[in-house]
């Protein structure tokens, strides 16, 4: 069997990874719910999360013609709370679970919401409910039934499909008129105002726009029979199902039109990841069972180290795995926790059982007994099978404990026998292959069992290693309480690679305010102990004399007493002769109600044959608040040691989905075979960095179109005023098997931001350059075109009208292009014209069709008109207004903070309308 079968087999075998939601015939399992460690004890929590994902599962079952359900769920408690009910966790952790429960994200408050920053089609982050939501049940005449609320969001998780309502722009002009925002029109409106008083009159125009003025609401017709659509009126009891194709409004400005370009349903059956199941499976012949649940908790973390000793780590390979061991034992495990060793070659032994992490003496006594000296054969599953052993010794099991597994070669033994035992013990398994020749098994074991895959370089001038161990944490939803989150972000990490030198080297470390507690910061030195000196933000001065030195372990380390001041940390280091430095600050948070800012990294795929581009993504935040304008920098190396360094942005163009919304991203196209691994520095200097409060261009119709989560430019910013920081994370390793040669030839990003404006007979046309490849370079050249009629130019992107584009020639990506075009047409009052644009590189590659951008000539009127609303009687709407659905279109505007615009239908009314409320 040649290597690539055996990549594809290994490839399609992680695909089925047990750790991820996946369909088991025609139900899903795999479903894991996480309360996060903040949320007080209250059982209720419990019966509610039941009651939602039952309700969800039926109509899910509906939604989507009978073939779909919920079949299994897993509830992960808090490991404080208190209860005889709760089973042992086995993989299931809060970091990993795609729903969470935590409090609220200060932008979205009680309301539910999707984390996605994919493409259109591309799986979401994960669904956030707040405790408050789920236990006041008054929320549910505000927002609607908790299970249509629960599939709304589950389409953004899984399927990758956006809202079809647009807060922001309620109202659009078509074909001479104006129609609300909706998917399908054939849900009828009329538009009134609602006085003072509490009557209806017509709504007022503004004559900048000719668009209905902002006090101006639409009323549903309660009598209409309609079954669509979940993503936009989900609360109506006829609707069922999503917008097809054939009913879709493809003219509306929602951002399922502006990602996708769609409908909705055609996402869910044609670019989803299950996408194949759902073509293929029939519909169940009666309605499915209610899901089964397990309540499951891991009250601490047990974890095993397996470290290799084998002849090939002699040398600076079983220093490096010393260091980083000795740093992950001494910052890293969190208090309380269990920690046992065993080291493996030609036999396999325990050098410590499971001893609990209680004072700074037993991670010292840990400390002395790692591995020192290297020798013999790499038999791995003796080793796996000693590290099991140490796990069992506490309940007999080694259910939710943690592995980490160390190796650098190939397996002496036959390493493939032992894998399915070890997958199947419950154990989560952490693997770091440390050279390019480490087992391929490595990854297998880690992605079955919800482990991490990191394949550090075992360079004297890298503490790629060093990070790999700080990274392989367990969250438990609380960053405050998590001080072994150093390489996550959740206490402070700074890494620099000083280099090779026999001079000094000067440089700061920036302690920020959001921490400052258990501050350390650890020179490790390639041959002879340097001159060290470090000064503090008031001018004390540390020396060696402050410093404890490890000779054996060529370390030197000052640990801050109490809280580190808040500020630049100035050092200087002397080589005195020429050898490899390295420095690592770590940090913890100083205040209970202050959360750390943390990064946090992957790409969007862990496994690549070069035929799509991968993406790199980086998330700055401080407890669900977005950090922006970070400088935010991403080192891909392969294993055999080639390097690319990409800036992510955060520019909502290119890779980057939503601008302004904390998360960074860029195409990675520079694959090579084998594996890479990923890390990301995130930096503020200057004061340059804000927090950044959403403003959320959606609508919450009984709460089931939910508020556009993702995501326009926030209209607020915050000042970050807390110093100058900087972040490291370590993204787990991932592995490419190129299908040819070379990675192939991409093609410009498809522009998704195209804006357009037309003044008199002129047209401003504005968007984000595209690349040569992708996101990077520069474009050779563009096309644009026009129509009358949306879809012609959707589908049929060559028969619009060409714009003449000699003299545009094409920006550096990420660059700002902006375009005044005269048409050599005279545009009528009321005219709505269609544009769109495609880039083309060297090659004379293409790219897809932007976003299809609409603008209409409106000539201002004299003074603001009312719009008539035929066949509608006043009178009547009013009399019956408390026996009719209420439809509430609302601005919340948070003191000189937040604008969030929400659209809420009530339980007992058809009326929709909107108003400002200050807050």
């Amino acid at each position: 069997m040649d290597s690539r079968m055996v990549f594809v087999l290994l490839w399609m075998l992680l695909l089925s990874t047990s750790t991820g939601i996946k369909l088991d015939g025609n139900g899903y399992v795999d479903v894991v719910i996480a309360i996060s460690s903040k949320v007080p004890q209250d059982n209720r929590l419990i019966d509610k999360i039941k009651e939602m994902v039952t309700e969800g599962s039926l109509y899910l079952y509906h939604a989507l013609d009978e073939k779909v359900y919920f079949k299994e769920a897993t509830i992960l408690v808090p490991p404080q709370w208190n209860g005889t009910n709760f089973t042992k966790a086995r993989t299931e952790s809060f970091g990993k679970a795609k729903i969470r429960i935590d409090n609220a994200n200060p932008s979205y408050g009680f309301e539910p919401y999707t984390n996605q920053y994919g493409e259109c089609g591309a799986e979401g982050e994960y669904i956030h409910f707040t405790p408050e939501y789920l236990l006041n049940d008054t929320l549910t005449e505000l927002y609607g039934s908790r299970g249509k609320i629960f599939v709304h969001e589950w389409a953004h998780l899984r399927w990758g499909v956006f809202d079809e309502c647009n807060g922001e722009k309620p109202f659009y002009h078509s074909n001479g008129g104006i129609e609300a925002t909706r998917c399908s029109k054939n849900i009828k409106v009329e538009f009134y105002e609602v006085t003072a008083g509490g009557s209806l009159q017509q709504c007022s125009i503004d004559p900048q726009t000719s668009l209905p003025t902002k006090g101006c609401m639409f009323f549903l017709d309660r009598n209409q029979i309609t079954n669509s659509s979940i993503m936009f009126l989900p609360s109506l009891n006829a609707v069922t199902t999503f917008c097809h194709e054939n009913e879709h409004n493809y003219e509306a400005p929602n951002m399922q039109n502006k990602k996708c370009e769609k409908a909705t349903w055609t996402v869910i059956f044609e670019d989803s990841v299950d996408k194949d199941a759902l073509r293929s499976l029939k519909p169940l012949q009666s309605p499915p069972p209610p899901p089964s649940f397990k309540v499951v908790q891991r009250k601490q973390r047990v974890v095993c180290l397996i470290l290799d000793v084998s002849g090939s780590m002699a040398g600076s390979r079983i220093l490096q795995q010393q260091q980083a061991a000795t740093h992950f034992l001494r910052n890293i495990i969190e208090n309380q926790a269990r920690v046992g060793i065993v080291q493996f070659s030609t036999e396999a032994s325990t050098l410590s059982r499971l001893t609990t992490i209680s004072s700074d003496t037993t991670r010292e006594n840990l400390i002395k007994l790692l591995p020192k000296v290297a020798g013999g054969w790499t038999n791995m599953c003796l080793g796996l099978s000693q590290g099991l052993q140490i796990l069992q010794e506490d309940n007999g099991d080694a259910l939710g404990d943690e592995i980490i597994f160390l190796t650098d070669g190939q397996a002496t033994d036959n390493i493939a026998v032992c894998v399915p035992s070890a997958i199947q013990s419950g154990a989560i398994i952490h693997t770091l292959a440390f050279s390019n020749s480490a087992a391929r098994e490595l990854t297998e074991m880690a992605n079955k069992t919800g482990g991490q895959f990191l394949s550090p370089n075992d360079k004297t001038t890298s503490n790629q290693l060093m990070d790999a161990f700080a990274s392989l944490t367990l969250s438990t939803g609380d960053y405050i309480k998590e001080p072994v989150q150093v390489c996550q972000g959740f206490p402070h990490n700074i890494f620099i690679t000083l280099g090779v030198t026999s001079d000094w080297f000067n440089g700061t470390v920036s302690v920020d305010q959001t921490v400052g507690n258990k501050t350390s910061f650890v020179i490790i030195y390639e041959t002879s102990f340097p001159s060290v000196y470090i000064q503090s933000p008031s001018g004390s001065v540390y020396t060696q004399t402050n410093m404890s030195h490890d000779v054996s372990q060529k370390t030197v380390t000052l640990k801050i007493p109490g809280t580190a001041e808040h500020g630049d940390w100035k050092y200087s280091i002397q080589a005195k002769i020429l050898q490899a430095l390295t420095l690592t600050v770590t940090s913890q948070a100083t205040q209970a109600d202050v959360p750390p800012i943390i990064v946090k990294t992957h790409m969007n795929q862990q496994f690549s044959d070069g035929t799509k581009p991968m993406i790199v993504f980086a998330e700055v935040s401080q407890s669900y608040r977005p950090v922006i304008n970070a400088e935010v920098w991403a080192t891909l190396e392969s294993e055999t040691g080639s390097i690319h360094i990409l800036q992510l942005l955060d520019n909502g163009a290119g890779a980057d989905a939503f601008q302004n919304d904390g998360i960074y991203s860029r195409y990675f196209t520079k694959m090579v075979n084998g594996r890479s691994s990923l890390k990301v520095r995130v930096k503020n200097q200057d004061g340059q960095t804000k927090f950044a409060a959403l403003y959320v261009p959606g609508c919450v119709l009984n709460g089931l179109c939910q508020n556009t989560k993702r995501k326009t430019p926030p209209i607020f910013e915050e000042p970050l005023d807390v110093g100058n920081f900087t972040r490291t994370d370590t993204g787990e390793s991932f592995m490419v098997k190129l299908s040819g040669q070379a990675p192939s030839n991409f093609p410009p990003n498809r522009i998704t931001d195209l804006s357009a404006e037309i003044q008199e007979d002129t047209v401003l046309l504005n968007w984000t350059a595209p690349g040569e490849d992708l996101d990077q370079g520069t474009a050779k050249s563009y096309e644009i075109r026009w129509s009358f009629d949306l879809k012609m130019l959707r589908f049929n992107f060559s028969n619009g009208h060409e714009v003449n584009t000699t003299a545009v020639s094409p920006q550096k990506a990420g660059s700002v292009e902006q375009h005044s075009f005269n048409l050599n047409i005279t545009i009528q009052n009321g005219t709505t014209l269609f544009f769109a644009v495609q880039s083309e590189d060297k090659q004379k590659a293409k790219s897809e069709t932007s976003n299809i951008a609409q603008a209409s000539k409106i000539l201002p009127g004299p003074k603001p008109q009312g719009i008539s609303n035929p066949g509608m009687n006043l009178t009547v709407l009013v009399i019956s207004l408390c026996v009719v659905t209420v439809v509430l279109c609302f601005i919340i505007m948070k003191k000189k903070k937040t604008d969030k615009i929400k659209c809420i239908l009530s339980q007992n009314s058809l009326l929709a309308f909107c108003f400002t409320v200050l807050e």
